[in-house]
């Protein structure tokens, strides 16, 4: 298989504000991780395992604070998440416009795609009002829509496939359920089980900061239910 993402001895961690006596929180510790093009990965953790934290590595949002990140250098990677990576003095179509250009198509291709883009999301006449009057379930919208129909090679995706009314969850799943191909690779962070059991073949478990499991779904999710109980 040949690799999408490799994660070598990764560490993260953040400086606590509370007591202001100069204390860190721990968000990953020396992680291994290694994604292959086309992986159909969940991430699974109890809230501060390091998932979001991992997502935003991933990215290229955060650098790690020690270990190594490998992308492949021909690949497109979005992160979609609450609020993440708008101008919030643009509008939404702007703001699509340049989420494209950004991932290297010219401005006549990028422009192509608004129209798709705007229908998805259902945002009426607040595509072309700046984001900074977006709720934020209108924000994941636009970030769904923008990074799903652009067709990025790698797609992180933390939390939002529940976020908007049940018409708009199940277009979503539709959606990404025809743009799974087997050659995109996606990773996705959800609370809710049958989304992961849909969607990934693979399974990693944080815990702590580090992997704890790494293996088919079906396994990997019955150890961490079970730890959970």
């Amino acid at each position: 298989m040949m690799p999408a993402l490799k994660l070598t001895n990764v560490g993260m961690r953040f400086a606590l504000d509370s007591g202001g006596d100069g204390g860190h929180f721990q968000a990953l510790s020396e992680l291994n991780l290694q994604v292959n093009r086309g992986d159909k990965l969940g991430l699974v953790g109890s809230n501060g395992a390091g998932k979001s934290t991992l997502l935003r590595i991933m990215a290229g949002i955060y650098n790690p604070g020690s270990g190594t990140v490998w992308r492949a250098p021909e690949l497109s990677i979005a992160l979609l998440s609450l609020g993440l990576g708008f101008k919030n003095d643009l509008t939404g179509r702007e703001n699509a416009l340049l989420a494209a250009v950004l991932q290297g198509m010219s401005k006549s291709e990028a422009k192509s795609h608004l129209s798709a883009i705007g229908e998805f999301t259902e945002l009426g006449r607040f595509y072309d009002e700046p984001v900074k009057t977006y709720s934020s379930g209108m924000r994941t919208r636009l970030g769904f829509a923008t990074g799903l129909l652009l067709d990025t090679d790698i797609l992180l995706l933390d939390e939002i496939l529940a976020v908007g009314d049940q018409n708009f969850r199940n277009k979503a799943r539709e959606a990404l359920a025809q743009k799974i191909t087997a050659d995109r690779t996606v990773i996705l962070v959800h609370h809710i089980e049958h989304a992961i059991r849909e969607i990934c073949s693979r399974v990693v478990w944080l815990e702590q900061g580090q992997v704890k499991a790494d293996g088919s779904t079906s396994e990997v999710l019955e150890a961490y239910l079970n730890s959970a109980k």
